[in-house]
């Protein structure tokens, strides 16, 4: 669909009532407003271009399916080869997440140690994206993050 760097979103808050949601979407707005003065109108055409037509939608489901299972294959596959190579942790919670990024439980120091003497990057908390993750990469991954989690 290609919206990724179009920054298409929705930001929902459920109320009591019509007086508190008057409130809330007025201190939404004061938030908001410095942040951009208007949204981009792209990323919302193409959404409703792809939703509004059932060919499209259909073949955009088929797509995220798709990229789903290739993230879920990938979480195992990263989990497999952290185990075949004899990490003494549990890598369970890999394959226990789902969506685009996983919490590796790794903490600031091997991420820095990751970087430092592998190139792999991730957020300090260990955070991953999963998207990144491919067949070509996954075992040289597993064998840098096993090294710094000794």
């Amino acid at each position: 669909m290609g919206l990724y760097g179009q920054r298409v979103g929705c930001f929902s808050i459920i109320c009591d009532s019509k007086d508190e949601a008057a409130r809330v979407e007025s201190q939404m707005k004061l938030i908001a407003r410095p942040m951009y003065s208007n949204p981009p109108l792209h990323g919302a055409q193409i959404v409703k271009t792809i939703l509004s037509d059932a060919d499209l939608k259909k073949q955009w489901y088929k797509e995220v399916r798709l990229m789903a299972e290739r993230i879920i294959n990938m979480r195992s596959l990263l989990r497999q080869h952290l185990e075949q190579l004899g990490s003494k942790h549990s890598w369970k919670h890999i394959t226990d997440q789902i969506g685009m990024f996983a919490y590796s439980g790794m903490t600031g120091d091997m991420v820095d140690e990751l970087a430092a003497k592998h190139s792999i990057y991730m957020t300090r908390n260990g955070r991953i994206s999963m998207a990144g993750v491919n067949t070509r990469n996954v075992s040289r991954l597993a064998a840098a993050m096993h090294e710094v989690t000794k």
